[in-house]
């Protein structure tokens, strides 16, 4: 994992972490398989600019997926919940609408 831009897949925004984003200042993102907190925490502080205090991450099992009479999986995929400090922000919605304003 040379790249830092790799590490990170996309940001998860739903009800919980808006208001974990809200409330704690924690951002939940998914990200790599195989790469580690310190490799993370690098990676959030070089994209966002930001400093990190805390990652945890937590592996979110596959299910099963049913399409009409065939049976499949869902793969397992990471994600990370991040600290950062009560003075920073990470804006999601402003991070979104560049990475599609570039999709032309």
């Amino acid at each position: 994992m040379s790249n830092v831009y790799d590490i990170i897949i996309r940001p998860i925004l739903t009800e919980k972490s808006t208001r974990l984003s809200a409330e704690e200042n924690r951002h939940v993102f998914q990200v790599k398989f195989d790469a580690t907190k310190p490799q993370i925490k690098r990676a959030i502080q070089t994209v966002f600019g930001v400093d990190v205090l805390k990652v945890n991450t937590q592996i979110v099992p596959g299910k099963p997926k049913r399409v009409g009479m065939s049976m499949g999986r869902k793969s397992a995929w990471k994600k990370a919940i991040i600290k950062i400090p009560d003075d920073q922000m990470i804006d999601m919605f402003a991070l979104e609408s560049t990475e599609s304003a570039g999709e032309v």
